[in-house]
């Protein structure tokens, strides 16, 4: 290595200062003497905050961003030993198009939990980037009309991409939503007595349709129209304490059925 190299890790380096070590070694590829993998090694190293800059503008995308740094990383390698000097002279213009490129497919491919068409993914992509370049040329925040009008696209389009965004992450179920530190599941859960009651007739039913005629009668009354024992005599012609007898076999015989061992309703409650 010559005395003009660079240090190793170059910390501290002006982006001028950067930029000219990096032409003096790229210059320095095609010289039989030097050794092209060592000096390969160096433009890489030099120019890692490179990498690091185009990962950071894609965080807090439901990314992890040690995750996004790896694939801007690998990208820069990449695109430096690929990178012809009698090919392309702005080095930059060439390896930073690799890194987003890199970066984008890695959205594309790993970052959604809910994946969307792959026309709005690509397109989402598109309008994170235009975005940013118009924030700087407006002054302020682009409406999804102005990304439109950048793109060729219209309007409904951006606003579906832009919408999309949010299936890069969910949040957990554990999570605490809300000041009364209840998980988020909690909050997703509907008790309703009703359901119960629904299951149960649904494994009673075709035991109720084994009994007799006035015991079938005698559950409906009881159950479903929520009859008294008293209303249920009149309605059938035997008085309360037979009907009492009456229900106290039925239940014994449905929570055999059921293998219960049950003498209770087996899970039927009269309606209300």
């Amino acid at each position: 290595m010559s005395p003009t190299s660079p240090p190793r890790g170059h910390r501290g380096v002006s982006r001028a200062r950067r930029m000219a070590l990096t032409d003096e070694l790229l210059a320095r590829l095609d010289d039989p003497a030097e050794v092209r993998l060592e000096l390969e090694d160096e433009i890489i190293r030099l120019n890692l905050v490179v990498a690091t800059q185009e990962a950071r503008r894609y965080e807090r995308r439901g990314i992890d961003p040690d995750d996004l740094r790896q694939v801007a990383c690998l990208a820069l390698v990449k695109a430096v030993r690929r990178f012809d000097p009698a090919l392309a002279t702005d080095f930059l213009g060439y390896v930073v198009p690799c890194i987003r490129g890199e970066l984008r497919r890695w959205f594309r491919d790993a970052g959604w939990v809910v994946r969307p068409p792959r026309s709005i993914q690509e397109l989402q992509a598109r309008v994170a980037s235009v975005g940013a370049e118009l924030t700087q040329e407006l002054g302020r925040s682009p409406r999804p009309s102005d990304i439109a009008a950048r793109l060729g696209v219209p309007t409904a389009r951006v606003e579906e991409a832009v919408s999309a965004h949010a299936g890069y992450s969910v949040d957990s179920l554990d999570a605490v939503h809300d000041d009364s530190e209840r998980p988020l599941a909690d909050s997703l859960v509907l008790h309703e007595a009703g359901f119960a009651q629904v299951e149960a007739r649904t494994v009673v039913a075709p035991l109720v349709r084994r009994l007799g005629t006035r015991e079938q009668r005698i559950v409906e009354l009881r159950y479903l129209h929520g009859a008294t024992q008293g209303e249920i005599g009149a309605e059938i012609g035997v008085t309360q304490t037979q009907v009492s007898r009456l229900m106290t076999g039925i239940n014994r015989q449905l929570g055999a059925e059921l293998g219960a061992g049950d003498e209770d309703s087996s899970g039927l409650s009269p309606a209300v």
